[in-house]
């Protein structure tokens, strides 16, 4: 009995050692210690800094959330299936785990958290972050309402040490990219119908200026496409990775 107990916890820890080597990280140095990101797909990923883990847009069909590690923080940009799913939230889930989201998530979901607005500030676990809109200005639905109406979604700004990480959430160029200031490192979307064309994510990244951008929740667009438009902006460095 005792060989075969030994047995199940050696597979155990060895299924979530290969659980989490399977994605790709990044280490961002920061004047607080190292930020990693790792990358899960689509628009979910998670930060590991000063001992926290900060998880955004949890959903399982990137990742087995019970073998990742649980939330100090978590962040949802908006209620669309793809980003906001109640069950897995709950995986992630311990003592002390603060959740923030929108009001029509904050609405349906059975559990506590943070109704977060665009435009407010927030301190949490000793991380700033600020609540930026993120919305469509062009792409719409057939019966004219745009994917992702103004007020209904959040970008999020987090302060990690010395860098500055924007998650635009579903979002397309929006004028409030203007207001963006000091942005190290920038996540924004580019998957048609529903978010930004290559060109616009372009026009984003002339607004506000990021030193490193992150292609993300990608789609099926052509990843070239957008390396070709970049090359000649040399103040931001495109790093692509798995995120379709």
């Amino acid at each position: 009995m005792k060989i075969i107990s030994l047995l199940t916890v050696l597979l155990f820890c060895n299924a979530m050692v290969m659980s989490q080597e399977n994605f790709q990280k990044d280490t961002i140095r920061t004047d607080k210690g190292d930020l990693e990101i790792t990358f899960l797909g689509h628009g979910t990923l998670y930060f590991t800094f000063d001992s926290k883990v900060i998880h955004i847009d949890p959903v399982d069909m990137y990742a087995d959330y019970s073998l990742l590690p649980k939330a100090d923080l978590i962040f949802v940009t908006h209620q669309h299936h793809d980003h906001f799913q109640a069950g897995t939230i709950d995986l992630l889930m311990k003592e002390g785990t603060e959740l923030v989201f929108t009001k029509i998530c904050a609405d349906s979901y059975q559990g506590e958290g943070i109704s977060a607005a665009n435009g407010d500030m927030l301190n949490l676990k000793d991380i700033r972050v600020e609540v930026v809109p993120a919305y469509n200005l062009v792409h719409e639905r057939s019966n004219g309402v745009p994917f992702h109406p103004k007020g209904e979604g959040n970008g999020y700004v987090f302060n990690f040490g010395d860098k500055q990480v924007y998650i635009g959430g579903d979002t397309e160029n929006i004028p409030e990219m203007k207001k963006l200031k000091d942005i190290d490192i920038a996540f924004l979307p580019m998957n048609l119908p529903y978010t930004m064309t290559p060109e616009m994510v372009v026009e984003a990244v002339i607004m506000f200026k990021p030193k490193i951008l992150y292609p993300y929740h990608y789609g099926n667009t052509n990843i070239d496409d957008l390396l070709t438009l970049m090359k000649d902006i040399d103040y931001c460095e495109v790093r692509v990775r798995e995120m379709r």
